[in-house]
């Protein structure tokens, strides 16, 4: 069975940077893609960024340059740095393993 465990969330000032970690459960964690997407109050779901199991990524134009998604295959655990943080990046962070786990999700909250 997978899990998706999310941490890393949490309050910080315009300009800041968090760290996300989602830590997978299962064993088949290297082959598959892992994305990060974020929701909004009254916002759809998108995605922010995504990871292939061969390494390839892809960002939203929004977060191009400030966030880095990267994963650790030994650790089964996939990274979003978040740098230059805006106001609007203000939401509920997910992780999504192999297109189809989601985790519990994370909040961010960038505020002064």
């Amino acid at each position: 069975q997978v899990q998706l465990v999310e941490s890393g969330g949490g309050l910080v000032q315009p300009g800041g940077s968090l760290r996300l970690s989602c830590a997978v459960s299962g064993n088949i964690f290297i082959i598959h893609a892992l994305g990060w997407y974020r929701q909004a109050p009254g916002e759809q779901r998108e995605l922010v960024a995504r990871i292939s199991g061969g390494g390839s990524t892809n960002y939203a134009d929004s977060v191009k340059g400030r966030f880095t998604i990267s994963r650790d295959n030994p650790k089964k655990t996939a990274y979003l740095q978040m740098n230059s943080l805006k106001p609007e990046d203000t939401a509920v962070y997910y992780c999504k393993f192999a297109d189809y786990y989601w985790g519990q999700g994370t909040q961010v909250t960038v505020s002064s």
